[in-house]
Parts: structure tokens; C-alpha cells; sequence
């Protein structure tokens, strides 16, 4: 566990190494969090357009959210925000412009979560 989300701008489809900041996300939750590697679940999700403050500026976003289970210290939490803000400027390419970025750290009812992989086929 955790499950992690990365919604981005369009303007960043081809500025943006997703996987790379995929394994990277996954390899701080393990540092940070002591989850284990193979529970660690990122996804990524294109968006067309954000409108981000009041004025004409057009920022790209990157806003990424993680779901962990219940039980980590707001430190620990705080560290992750922290390192992911950290790690985000190197996926990025000279293309990017500028980005507003932003980490959320939530808890998920450990009680109604279930995970399972499926062999179909």
C-alpha cells in the first residue's frame, strides 16, 4: 500500500517521464512510509485543462495525491509530501514551463480496502 495518484496538464504529456517519477514515488514510500515495493500502486491521469489562481497565467499542474492506510506519524507524512516535491522537478523537462505542483497525504478505511491480482485468461 499506498495508492498514489498523479493527475497532469496536458501541456505536460510529452515534458513529463511518468514512469521514472512512478518508481520514484514508489521507492520513497518504501523508504519513508516502510511499505513494501511490490503493494505500491501509481497511476497517472492526463488532464485537458486547470485553471490555476485569477489571473492570465497558465501554469501546467501536477497535483498528486496519496492514499495510505492508517497509522503513520503526521511527521512521516509531512517527510513525503516533502520528498516528492523534491523529486518532481528532475521528470520534468525543459518544456514544462511553469508548474504548480501539489502533494496531499490521506488515509484510507483499512477496514473497506481490498486488493487482490487477478489471473484471467
Amino acid at each position: 500500500m499506498p495508492l498514489i495518484t498523479v493527475d497532469y496538464t496536458d501541456r505536460l504529456a510529452g515534458a513529463f517521464d511518468r514512469r521514472g517519477f512512478g518508481l520514484a514515488l514508489n521507492r520513497l514510500a518504501v523508504k519513508l512510509l516502510d511499505a513494501k515495493a511490490d503493494s505500491c500502486k501509481t497511476r497517472f491521469r492526463r488532464t485537458e485543462e486547470a485553471v490555476v489562481g485569477a489571473d492570465a497565467e497558465t501554469f501546467a499542474l501536477v497535483a498528486i495525491g496519496v492514499e495510505i492506510f492508517p497509522g503513520r506519524s503526521a511527521a512521516a507524512k509531512a517527510a513525503l509530501s516533502e520528498a516528492v516535491l523534491a523529486a518532481l522537478p528532475a521528470y520534468l523537462g525543459a518544456g514544462a514551463g511553469p508548474v504548480q505542483a501539489t502533494v496531499a497525504v490521506g488515509e484510507l478505511d483499512s477496514a473497506a480496502y481490498r486488493s487482490a491480482t487477478l489471473g484471467l485468461g
